[in-house]
């Protein structure tokens, strides 16, 4: 079974289209949800992100994302770390949903592949990406949060030109019925790709 990245910057759709795979029948691993859902559920994540953090990391043994939102927002060294604490567990989390899947292939969802230097773990990547106005417009609309809050989080994320050069396949979703020609396209070519194989 191959293994099919799919990822791009904040407000650049990624969900929304891999999503558009899932309605064609393909399975769809997400990590940010399952790094959530690990978050509040690992006792073992929770442990080391109360270390790291320490008491108000969590409020009635739910996660308190604004808490560590402010935390790490200018702090790159804290996000490292405790990327380095969720991520190890969230690979071992895929591992076991894969192994229970049985498509010619899977998609997983996620943010920092090329951040993270996770590009080997795929057999090919897909990028989506979206002008960057486009974006800051989307995530304002979903998280009714500030242009500085989110051009922070671009900062710590490489550009659209870096994740194209290093991707198989680059989705601009700009267009709704365009995306999904596109996703069509792709999902065809990667279905006779993998029949051949």
């Amino acid at each position: 079974m191959k293994i099919i990245g799919i990822t791009g910057g904040i407000g650049s759709g990624k969900t929304t289209v891999a999503k558009m795979f899932q309605d064609l029948g393909v399975p769809l691993y997400i990590a940010d949800d399952r790094a959530k859902h690990l978050m509040n559920t690992s006792e073992c994540i929770k442990k080391e992100l109360t270390a790291l953090f320490g008491k108000n990391a969590y409020n009635d043994a739910q996660l308190n994302r604004a808490y560590l939102a402010s935390k790490i927002f200018e702090n790159a060294e804290l996000l490292k770390q405790m990327n380095a604490i969720v991520h190890p567990r969230v690979g071992e989390d895929f591992k076991h949903w894969q192994a229970a899947q049985s498509a010619p292939y899977v998609l997983k969802e996620a943010a920092v592949i090329f951040e993270n230097d996770l590009a080997g773990q795929f057999d090919f990547i897909i990028t989506v990406i979206a002008d960057l106005d486009i974006r800051i417009e989307r995530i304002i609309q979903r998280d009714q949060t500030t242009e500085d809050k989110i051009m922070a989080i671009v900062k710590n994320q490489l550009s659209d030109d870096e994740k194209a050069k290093n991707s198989d396949f680059v989705i601009t979703n700009h267009d709704l019925d365009q995306t999904k020609e596109q996703v069509h396209i792709i999902h065809q070519y990667l279905l006779k790709t993998f029949a051949k194989n």
